[in-house]
């Protein structure tokens, strides 16, 4: 029967059991659409799937949770259609920046210098967490802009048109990326605070800059490996600064008499 089905094949699994595969070819470009138990819905599914490749009429707004094909598919195939490229994850190119479809109720914006990453990256989620499987870890997307995963948004960083689903260079503000470093605003501007946790949380100090509050950092897990301290605190790594404005930078900070006196 399933073999006068167009897009149709059969398969069986380890069990012996069969099942049914559709796949439908468009601009020379083979495409899967998935596994059903039956020959009829396989046949369905190649049908939906020639109607997204052909009419284009239709758009994602017409997807509905009765369709056969899985959202993700839509996105993909209509993809294609529109932009003449076949990705694997649920990826739609706008004029300037693509869209990446959780759902069809969920969407991020990347910016193109994206675009090859998440062809080949498939994103989760974990509450307001974004993540993706790389190297057998669970990475951050936020990694990519250099926030960190403990930071802490509007504190640490900030969408700047107030889309947290915008991830568009433009759109993400980075205020603090130093380890122990975290903004606070003042009357007199922007103060920077220097922490480091030993048995607990120990302020190291305040000061103007977040280069001085990030060396101040560093020069405390000096001071706590001196007295004994044997913790793998992770010093900052400063850039496009020379080692002797460094090293001035460093001997004039003032660090905490508690800091100073610690005794493990």
């Amino acid at each position: 029967m399933e073999k006068n089905l167009p897009g149709v094949f059969t398969a069986q699994k380890k069990d012996g059991s069969t099942y049914y595969r559709s796949s439908i070819t468009f601009q020379k470009k083979h495409i899967s659409l998935g596994s059903y138990p039956s020959a009829y819905m396989a046949y369905a599914a190649y049908l939906e799937g020639s109607s997204l490749l052909n009419d284009a009429s239709l758009t994602l707004a017409d997807y509905s949770p009765h369709r056969i094909l899985p959202y993700p598919k839509w996105v993909c195939l209509l993809n294609f259609r529109d932009n003449q490229i076949y990705f694997s994850t649920p990826i739609y190119m706008k004029k300037n920046y693509f869209e990446y479809h959780l759902s069809s109720s969920e969407l991020l914006k990347f910016d193109f210098d994206d675009l090859f990453y998440y062809s080949s990256h498939k994103i989760m989620r974990r509450g307001r967490h974004f993540f993706v499987a790389d190297y057998g870890m669970q990475v951050n997307i936020l990694n990519r802009y250099g926030i960190k995963n403990y930071a802490v948004p509007e504190k640490d960083y900030r969408f700047v048109n107030g889309d947290n689903m915008d991830f568009r260079y433009e759109n993400i503000e980075i205020f603090n990326i130093y380890h122990g470093v975290s903004r606070r605003e003042t009357k007199k501007g922007p103060r920077y605070i220097a922490k480091i946790h030993i048995n607990g949380n120990y302020t190291i100090g305040t000061y103007q800059s977040d280069i001085e509050a990030a060396i101040a950092y560093n020069k405390a897990i000096d001071i706590l490996k001196k007295a004994g301290v044997s913790k793998g605190f992770s010093p900052n790594y400063i850039e496009n600064l020379s080692p002797s404005a460094y090293a001035d930078i460093y001997s004039k900070l003032h660090i905490s008499s508690k800091i100073e006196g610690y005794h493990p």
